[in-house]
């Protein structure tokens, strides 16, 4: 599909490719609007990935559960490309549906508007019945490698396990699921929820050589990127948590505005200058 790439986003695509590649872990931190793209990227990070849950919240909208749609995140997405001049990967939740046709189609539509990179998750967004069958499970990252494989460059393709988030302790079967994702093709894996240096090391191990991705910033797990190098991981995300210290801030400071009366806050605020600045960029 020539008709999808420039040589910008075959550029990018490249460089994120690079960047699982090289030796080393590397981190993408997860923007939720073109502000705090613009932020990330002053700040000399290499690539970025969006946030499902930041975008939810910025909608007013819970995470998780099918309430932002397709094109609410392409939305979002096209945002935070013109944003920066880094390579961008999105989240793109479970594809946008249940068969494995969704999740093909949704990469092309990725792909399409300047995405370089985005994932496809097991969870079906549904509380009673929250993870797909494996087979099932296993066809959608199938078609969605085989959507990624048709562009003209190469689309990082992450493939998630998630179990461990979704009240399923079952770290047997998350590496199950991500070895078999591996298999049919996909660039990264990542299982969210793996809480101890152990659980880290048998996914690294059980899918190498594969890379592994990991987040950061949720609970109480609180490695260095020394500790996660040392381990094996590759790539480290923050998923929520960047948004969800905005909103703390936010929500902090109307707090002790409403409860005390008093404006201390503004004391570790970014100066109104330096924020105005920052959006003059590209």
């Amino acid at each position: 599909m020539p008709s999808i790439a420039n040589n910008t986003q075959h550029s990018k695509a490249e460089t994120l490719k690079a960047l699982h590649e090289r030796a080393g872990i590397f981190v993408i931190p997860n923007p939720w609007d073109a502000g705090s793209a613009k932020l990330l990227t002053r700040l000399g990070f290499e690539a970025l990935a969006t946030t499902s849950a930041g975008l939810a919240y910025a909608l007013g909208k819970p995470d998780g559960y099918g309430a932002v749609t397709r094109e609410e995140t392409l939305k979002n997405v096209q945002d935070i490309i013109m944003a920066t001049h880094l390579p961008v990967s999105a989240d793109l939740e479970n594809g946008f549906g249940d068969e494995p046709e969704a999740c093909a189609a949704t990469i092309l539509q990725a792909a399409r508007i300047g995405l370089v990179g985005g994932s496809i998750e097991d969870a079906t967004g549904r509380p009673s019945d929250p993870i797909y069958p494996f087979e099932l499970s296993v066809e959608r990252i199938r078609a969605a490698v085989s959507a990624a494989r048709s562009l003209p460059f190469p689309f990082t393709l992450t493939a998630r396990a998630e179990n461990l988030i979704h009240g399923r302790p079952d770290l047997k079967d998350t590496i199950r699921r991500l070895e078999a994702y591996a298999a049919a093709g996909a660039n990264v894996l990542f299982a969210p929820g793996l809480k101890t240096r152990e659980e880290i090391e048998r996914v690294v191990k059980a899918v190498a050589p594969t890379p592994v991705s990991v987040v950061m910033g949720l609970g109480n797990v609180t490695f260095s990127l020394d500790d996660l190098a040392h381990l094996g991981v590759k790539r480290v995300s923050l998923g929520s948590s960047l948004a969800r210290a905005a909103y703390s801030g936010f929500f902090n400071a109307a707090e002790e505005i409403r409860q005390k009366g008093t404006f201390t806050f503004a004391e570790t605020n970014i100066s109104y200058a330096s924020v105005n600045e920052i959006m003059k960029s590209v």
